[in-house]
């Protein structure tokens, strides 16, 4: 798949001002500082779509972006580490749980995994949650030019292994750089795929 245009459309705090539900959806999450919005700027090969900081919690809403005029990519706020009170926190796992447990032209979500850390429980009982809601969701390790390919690799596998002390099923996995664009055609490739076949679901006669 080729990125031809890639657009800011709109933010908002609650699921029910997003945009009509009527192209496929592709949310990214992670614990707050783990590159997303970076991720993103690559996936998309446009370095300032998402707003990139170092300071965590920057993403406070739920970011839409239309992508090729055809589907949309969501930039959720980060789970865990953030420099706001309890109430502001508690705010967006609100706003974050009902988007994803209402948005109907919701595909998959892409869970942003650090690949320099070794498996954090913070990630497992998010992944977790996201099974007890049936959510389809894929992981997509981030950092990999941080650290050596062999350590990369070695967490990779270690996070997959604690998964699945619980999950019979292990959703495909991408290892990623956005230094070195590691992971980008895999992940369009896979969304190119999701997006034939919710085409074709949307075709079949109800």
């Amino acid at each position: 798949m080729e990125i031809h245009s890639a657009k800011y459309l709109i933010s908002n705090p609650t699921v029910e001002g997003c945009p009509a539900p009527d192209k496929p959806e592709y949310a990214f999450i992670g614990r707050s500082n783990v590159g997303k919005s970076s991720l993103i700027n690559m996936i998309t090969n446009h370095a300032k779509l998402a707003k990139t900081s170092g300071t965590p919690g920057k993403t406070q809403l739920i970011n839409h972006f239309l992508i090729n005029h055809s589907w949309y990519i969501v930039d959720l706020p980060g789970y865990g580490y953030a420099k706001v009170s309890q109430k502001q926190r508690a705010s967006w796992e609100k706003m974050i749980a009902g988007y994803l447990k209402t948005r109907k032209n919701l595909v998959t979500v892409f869970v942003l995994i650090d690949s320099r850390l070794k498996p954090q429980q913070l990630d497992i009982d998010f992944i977790a949650q996201l099974g007890d809601w049936g959510i389809p969701f894929n992981l997509v390790f981030t950092k990999a030019d941080k650290s050596t390919q062999r350590e990369a690799h070695a967490n990779m596998r270690r996070f997959i292994e604690k998964m699945k002390e619980e999950w019979e099923f292990i959703p495909r996995s991408f290892l990623t750089s956005t230094v070195k664009f590691l992971g980008r055609k895999d992940i369009l490739a896979y969304i190119e795929e999701l997006n034939e076949a919710w085409g074709k679901e949307e075709e079949e006669p109800a």
